[in-house]
């Protein structure tokens, strides 16, 4: 069976089109579901930065204990064959909370290495679909400042694999949005 990590970051709740999205997406793929609500993760600051930095057998318990969530998010990474991220656009790039999840996934030694030929990612070979929405940016246009950003994030940490089913349009019409972003979850293979 299949290992899905859903990732919510709207701040909507309930009144979320990529939340309604992602749930689509993980019904479709079938599996069983991990998921995490971004909503409620930190963002990082400088302790945490010094003790990702700090190799791992010289980490104090305190800075064992500021890196225990993003063990725990790297984790559910690792385990994942798909993950499933709901991207929702707010002003032409991705949300905090998303932001915050990212910034705690990228650990150098442990998603990422330095190399003499650049970054290596260190996460290997999953499949990535991503629920975008946005009120009126088009996907890829020059004002999705999202897409990119997150197509680059995840190479980053050796994630090649990423699709997206885009709800374009939502502040101009829900419905039809939400009805093109289906049809695309239709056509997805399981």
């Amino acid at each position: 069976m299949t290992k899905i990590l859903k990732i919510d970051s709207s701040i909507k709740g309930p009144a979320s089109v990529t939340r309604k999205l992602t749930d689509e997406i993980v019904a479709k793929l079938g599996g069983t579901v991990t998921e995490r609500d971004t909503t409620s993760i930190p963002l990082i600051d400088g302790t945490w930065i010094g003790a990702a930095y700090t190799p791992k057998d010289a980490r104090t318990a305190e800075q064992n204990a500021t890196l225990a969530l993003s063990d725990d998010l790297i984790a559910e990474i690792k385990a994942a064959e798909v993950i499933v991220i709901g991207a929702p656009i707010y002003n032409f790039g991705v949300t905090g909370p998303l932001k915050a999840w990212i910034d705690q996934i990228c650990r150098v030694g442990e998603t990422f290495q330095y190399t003499e030929a650049g970054p290596q990612g260190l996460v290997g070979a999953k499949r990535v679909i991503v629920a975008y929405a946005s009120g009126g940016v088009p996907l890829g246009s020059a004002y999705d400042l999202a897409t990119a950003y997150i197509k680059q994030v995840l190479g980053f940490i050796g994630i090649t694999d990423v699709s997206f089913v885009a709800a374009e349009g939502v502040a101009v019409d829900e419905a039809a949005a939400v009805a093109r972003a289906e049809a695309q979850i239709a056509a997805l293979a399981a």
